[in-house]
């Protein structure tokens, strides 16, 4: 044994040939933790010492190669200066993957599995890389706000050309074996079992110098081979079209083309320089922070699923009740995902809408060669049409996707009730009434829960998993795993009216009314809130959800919570939907629809409207940007408050992670309650005063006040 670690092993094979072993303790996974980079560094010096190792490979004890950074570790970061960041990642490339790379012996890495991140810039390090057929490697860190920090700007770019590089680490994106090799990333693919094999040939014809392994190392160790002109066009190109794709919010990508090509003219350990320094930057910007915020919210999101699942039993046959598109929607996600579901309607129309729409996505499935047209006959054969309830005896979970129209939702619950199992869980999509005022038309209220997902439910993560006063355990335990079977994100929450995600975004929606009630343009209010990050702004997500769901929506509401959810003027919501503007079901809302080359709705300026909102405006006045964020903000931000004090949701987590997963609230912002503590708490209460005599959805709450006091943080990781 050349060396043992509780990460890390290296063991002497024959002819003179070592492996080192990646093999983390205690953990499914490898992953580069602060333990496994120093018995790295160790294993380094072991190897460099041993005067009768000829040749190394590197091996993974465990199905994957190394999935990265320890992410969890990264929070320390936001503590120290940008220089001591730097500082850090430099003396780590320079004392651990440099020793590895300086060996004075040929290296193979052999990847089993992922490799991402660090894992692949470990990979990197090596002369040469055999990948497994089934193997993935990337470099995703982008996607997190900061570029590679173990030398992946370096080499990458030596290894598969400057374009390549830059495409793979601009992207974030993941390859496969046969991309991999094509690229010229890894050396040579092969299958699974003889990997390892095929890693001990290439290093013994290394060592019998049937391959230049100095020469491939040499490449990796000197600036890139581009003229200037060459440097020029690829450099400035990909700059200019990332810039473009990224957006103004997300500076790693085009941070990573500039390393890669200020690093182009220089030998390696310069190249690590340029590196390290823009990974300082990057680590200390909010943008980083609250996208690194995102990833591991997201796991601990996953946990918390999990803990529920564990509890509960699983799913064999699943129902839906109600067909048409969102039906149809559910009953494709469940079929896709692998469990059958009964979808049952009472018109044949219902359950031909239905039919085509989970036909038309797995079509799309099936042109985008991500499913052959066996697969989508034998999903669709896993989604039973019905227009009775023969065999619901035999469903686990039934979810009610009918209209949202409470009497009509009453009498279908009580109704299939009686048709299934008495340890059937009964759930309802509903998206905003109450689950126990639901409940009270049941005789089993404990087997009960929402079960709400977003639309269209096969591009939408989240799905609020609801508990009345008297839903048990068990019935939530088994409707968070049927969620998680179908690839879903759920949330488990409390019942009020609108839930989560549609109480919190009620407020926003109100505050865009008043605004256009006080005279502001909606299509510039569209243009700040997109400008902040929202995917669409609030008249065009209005018209895109339905005018008339968002009038309907806003009286639940209003019943609900009339302090801070009703209105006392006519919204501009309610004349469109008197006008029979519905938004993109019938063409015309706040804007009017036309459908473009693709086939898709296309919004256009109507000047039309501006004559119809005159009866609800005050008068036309212009507002500043900053004003209308400020109006339009603080009062989701305040409702998200109130849903974690209220305990409507568990955790500040589970409140952020909604928003994102659920409307599509910019990931770079990292949630309405880390977009508060991005402010500054203090500074957000004092933003609210402005506003105090606008009622009570712009006062900030006691338990807030109090935070701004105390220094008291949302995330205090993230602080």
């Amino acid at each position: 044994m050349i060396f043992s670690g509780k990460t890390i092993s290296v063991t002497a094979l024959e002819n003179g040939i070592a492996e080192l072993t990646f093999n983390l303790e205690g953990e499914s996974v490898n992953k580069f933790n602060a333990l496994t980079i120093g018995e790295l560094k160790q294993a380094g010096a072991a190897l460099k010492k041993a005067s009768n190792v000829k040749g190394l490979i590197v091996t993974s004890a465990k199905d994957v190669f190394i999935v990265g950074a320890d992410i969890t570790e990264f929070g320390k970061n936001f503590t120290v200066s940008e220089q001591e960041i730097s500082q850090g990642i430099l003396e780590t490339n320079k004392l651990v993957f440099n020793q590895i790379e300086d060996l004075p012996f040929p290296t193979v890495t052999a990847i089993n599995g992922i490799a991402f991140g660090g894992g692949l810039e470990m990979a990197l390090t090596t002369d040469y890389r055999v990948m497994s057929t089934t193997a993935k490697i990337g470099l995703p860190e982008t996607k997190l706000g900061i570029i590679p920090g173990f030398g992946g700007t370096v080499r990458l770019p030596r290894v598969i050309g400057a374009d390549n590089a830059i495409e793979w680490i601009a992207g974030g994106k993941d390859h496969k074996a046969e991309a991999a090799l094509s690229a010229g990333a890894v050396d040579a693919i092969v299958a699974p079992d003889k990997l390892r094999e095929a890693a001990i040939d290439l290093v013994e014809k290394c060592i019998a110098g049937d391959f230049d392994y100095k020469a491939k190392r040499q490449e990796k160790l000197e600036p890139l081979k581009l003229n200037d002109i060459e440097a020029m066009m690829s450099f400035e190109s990909a700059k200019a079209f990332i810039s473009g794709k990224a957006g103004p919010h997300y500076p790693a990508p085009v941070t990573a083309v500039k390393v890669i090509q200020k690093a182009a003219k220089m030998d390696r350990d310069d190249a690590l320089y340029e590196e390290a320094k823009a990974i300082g930057k990057l680590t200390k910007t909010e943008v980083a922070r609250n996208l690194i915020g995102l990833f591991l919210g997201d796991q601990a999101l996953g946990k918390a699923g999990k803990v529920w699942a564990s509890k509960g039993s699983k799913v064999k046959l699943g129902a839906v009740l109600g067909a048409g598109i969102m039906g149809g929607g559910i009953a494709y996600q469940s079929a896709l995902k692998g469990t059958p579901i009964v979808m049952k309607d009472i018109a044949q129309a219902g359950i031909d809408l239905g039919l085509s729409e989970a036909s038309k996505l797995l079509s799309k499935r099936v042109s985008r060669r991500r499913m052959t047209p066996d697969q989508m006959a034998g999903t669709l054969n896993k989604i039973q049409p019905s227009l009775s309830y023969d065999g619901f005896d035999k469903v686990d979970v039934v979810i009610e996707a009918v209209v949202e129209n409470p009497k009509v939702k009453h009498a279908v619950l009580a109704e299939v009730e009686k048709h299934i199992r008495e340890d059937a869980v009964l759930t309802s999509n509903t998206s905003t009434i109450s689950i126990d005022f639901l409940a009270k038309a049941l005789e089993r209220p404990e087997n009960f829960c929402g079960m709400h997902f977003f639309n269209p439910v096969h591009q939408m993560p989240l799905v609020e998993v609801i508990r009345g006063e008297k839903t048990s355990d068990e019935t939530v335990a088994r409707t968070v795993a049927y969620a998680l079977a179908m690839g879903k994100k759920p949330v488990v929450i409390n019942d009020c009216p609108g839930f989560l995600v549609n109480r919190i975004l009620s407020p926003y929606f109100n505050a865009f009314t008043r605004l256009v009630k006080d005279g502001a343009d909606f299509s510039k209010i569209d243009k700040v809130m997109e400008k902040f990050g929202m995917p669409m702004g609030p008249a065009y997500l209005t018209d895109v959800v339905g005018i008339d769901t968002g009038v309907h929506a806003g009286k639940v509401m209003a019943e609900g919570i009339p302090n801070r959810m009703s209105n006392d003027y006519t919204t501009s919501h309610e004349v469109l939907y008197k006008a029979e503007r519905y938004g993109q079901k019938n063409g015309k809302g706040y804007y009017t629809y036309e459908v473009d080359r693709k086939g898709k709705p296309k919004k256009v300026v109507d000047d039309a409207v501006k004559e119809i909102l005159a009866a609800v405006v005050d008068a036309p006045k212009e507002f500043n940007n900053e004003e209308i964020l400020e109006r339009m903000m603080i009062p989701m931000c305040l409702e998200a408050v109130r849903c974690l004090e209220e305990n409507i949701a568990t955790s500040a987590n589970d409140v952020d992670m909604s928003l994102i997963y659920g409307i599509g609230f910019p990931p770079f912002r990292g949630g309405p309650l880390h977009y508060i503590q991005d402010i500054g708490i203090a500074k957000f209460v004092a933003m609210t005063s402005k506003y105090i005599s606008f009622g009570e959805s712009y006062q900030a709450t006691e338990k807030l006040i109090e935070m701004a006091a105390s220094g008291e943080v949302f995330f205090p990781e993230m602080a």
